[in-house]
C-alpha cells in the first residue's frame, strides 16, 4: 500500500486557497501545469511509500503514539515557492516549529515500524501544481502571485494516516484517490 501521514487545512482555509488558485489558472502558461485538483490539498507530514500490509498495526499504534505526543497547532497556509521548475507550493505559518516536531515524530515511529523513510528536512508546504514533463514552464510568475496570499487561520487537531491510488495508466489528468485508513487527534 502507497502511504503517508497528512494534515488537511480547514475549509474556510481551503476557500481561501481557492481563489488564490483561480488566479493562478487564469496566469499565462498555467495549462501547462499538472494542478494538484480539487480534494488533493493536503500537507504530507511523512511519506511512507510502500508498506507492506503486514506492517500496518505497528505503524499504526507508533503513528497513533506520536499523534498522543503533540498539542494541536494554529497554522494558517501563505505565500508560496517552488522547488525548482518542477513543483509549486504554498507555505505555511503559524506553529511551524511545533509541525516540524510533530513530522520528525511521525518519521520516528514509522522508522521504529520498519519502513524506510527518506532523510531529507520536513519542509512545511502544500503542493499546487508540477511542471508536465518535457515542457518546461517558469514557474516564478506563480509564486510572484502567491507573494501576499494568507489563508484564515486554523487549529489542526488532527492527523491522517493515508493510501494513495494511483489513477488508471492512460488516463490524461487524472489525479490519485485518497483514502484515509486512520485519523488521530492531537493531543490525546
Amino acid at each position: 500500500m502507497r502511504l503517508f501521514v497528512a494534515l488537511w487545512p480547514s475549509q474556510e482555509a481551503l476557500r481561501d486557497l481557492d481563489r488564490a488558485e483561480n488566479r493562478l489558472r487564469a496566469a499565462p502558461d498555467a495549462q501547462n501545469l499538472r494542478w494538484a485538483g480539487e480534494g488533493g490539498h493536503h500537507l504530507t507530514l511523512a511519506f511512507l511509500g510502500e508498506v507492506p500490509e503486514e506492517s500496518l498495526p505497528d505503524l499504526t499504534a507508533r503513528l497513533e503514539r506520536a499523534a498522543r505526543r503533540h498539542e494541536p497547532l494554529p497554522l494558517r497556509l501563505a505565500g508560496g515557492g517552488r522547488f525548482g521548475d518542477r513543483t509549486l507550493w504554498v507555505g505555511v505559518e503559524g506553529d511551524v516549529r511545533g509541525l516540524g516536531h510533530l513530522a520528525a515524530s511521525l518519521a520516528a515511529g514509522a522508522r521504529r515500524a520498519g519502513v524506510e523513510m527518506e532523510d531529507r528536512p520536513f519542509r512545511a508546504h502544500l503542493t499546487l501544481a508540477r511542471g508536465r514533463p518535457h515542457r518546461h514552464t517558469a514557474l516564478r510568475p506563480f509564486t510572484e502571485l502567491l507573494t501576499e496570499f494568507s489563508s484564515h487561520e486554523w487549529t489542526a487537531d488532527h492527523i491522517d494516516l493515508v493510501r494513495s491510488h494511483p489513477p488508471a495508466a492512460g488516463t490524461p489528468g487524472a489525479h490519485p484517490r485518497y483514502e484515509v485508513l486512520h485519523r488521530w487527534p492531537l493531543g490525546h
